[in-house]
């Protein structure tokens, strides 16, 4: 019997859990150790956020909330490699990634605190809004890629989607799109081990999620999703790849969800401590920073210092937030239509009529 065809999954890996170099030699941006040293701080900068937010969901200030915690390298690493001109495709935890793209913190605070103001988010206003429905948004970036494909436009849609939302029929359709019409569209999979309380071994028979991409005919890669360093190469590629016209990507990072899913969640009831303990001993900043010190170009003064004005930042933030005027209750009602039928428009009087009450 003869074989027709035959493929690999590369893994793609920089620096090692203990900040040490992991064999590969360093791609080129990652000489300029500015440039390291900023996703160093956006990095500690949404940590900062996402302690925030938890504590404000713990107070009862705010509504459920979907912790980013260890994903900061992810997150960051595909921000950092967009232009404006892209499209972003979130699910509801990118948020390393969309502060990048210039969405306030304080938005992200809104969305979450049941405010849908917070989707009407500061930065590119052609990307999409937060997408709890999991892998629908694989979708949107999928049709996003085509409409620049048919209009030739050099731009590129970049979507995120879970280890749990890449067994979805929606992220298999787009990948299968994006590859039937060769689309400027990178897909990452953001693999945190667990969806929800599902851990990754009961989600798929595949040895790898990247390799989903195969059979749509993308191009796929496992990374390291603690390294930033590999994030952002990987990220490089794919988008240079996309806006050249070669096609579409599926990258696989591969992460840990250090929190639980999200507040409403308690994961103590499914994972165990040991496996948690052992994750945070490859967490994304820590690894980063000892390389940065290693190399002279980061020191635990300018960490204080700089967590220091973070804090601050969202301090002020959470202040924003809090101080924003509560919409009255027809916003409710009055966003949904361009013409509101009439059954909604008799709901609307009647909640008028109880809020007078």
């Amino acid at each position: 019997m003869s074989r027709v065809a035959s493929f690999e999954i590369e893994y793609l890996q920089y620096l090692g859990p203990d900040g040490r170099p992991a064999g590969e030699d360093l791609p080129a941006f990652a000489r300029d150790r500015r440039l390291l040293v900023d996703l160093l701080k956006q990095m500690l900068r949404v940590r900062s956020f996402d302690t925030k937010a938890v504590a404000l969901q713990r107070t009862g200030k705010l509504g459920t909330y979907a912790s980013c915690l260890g994903h900061e390298a992810a997150h960051v690493g595909i921000g950092s490699a967009m232009q404006y001109d892209d499209v972003f495709a979130p699910s509801y935890r990118e948020y390393g990634a969309q502060f990048m793209r210039g969405v306030k913190p304080r938005e992200v605070l809104m969305y979450w605190g049941g405010d849908e103001r917070g989707n009407d988010f500061s930065g590119p206003p052609h990307d999409y809004p937060w997408c709890v429905p999991i892998g629908t948004q694989c979708l949107h970036a999928a049709g996003a890629a085509l409409a620049f494909k048919l209009r030739g436009e050099p731009r590129v849609a970049v979507a995120c989607v879970g280890d749990g939302g890449s067994s979805k029929a929606d992220t298999y359709a787009a990948i299968n799109s994006a590859g039937a019409y060769t689309l400027p569209f990178v897909l990452c999979i953001i693999n945190n081990q667990w969806a929800i309380s599902v851990p990754r071994k009961a989600q798929t028979g595949a040895q790898t999620l990247a390799q989903k991409g195969i059979a749509g005919g993308l191009d796929c890669v496992q990374v390291d999703g603690n390294d930033v360093i590999a994030v952002r190469a990987a990220m490089d590629h794919a988008i240079a790849r996309a806006r050249n016209g070669h096609g579409g990507s599926v990258l696989e990072l591969v992460t840990y969800r250090l929190s639980d899913h999200t507040t409403a969640d308690d994961a103590r009831r499914y994972r165990d401590d040991a496996e948690v303990k052992a994750a945070w001993e490859r967490e994304p900043i820590a690894r980063l920073r000892t390389w940065l010190i290693a190399e002279g170009a980061w020191s635990e003064a300018e960490e204080a210092e700089w967590k220091e004005a973070c804090a601050a930042e969202m301090d002020a933030e959470v202040n924003a937030y809090l101080e924003t005027k509560v919409q009255p209750v027809e916003a409710m009602f009055d966003h949904l239509y361009a013409e509101m039928p009439a059954d909604l428009a008799a709901q609307r009087e009647q909640a008028l009529k109880w809020e007078g009450r």
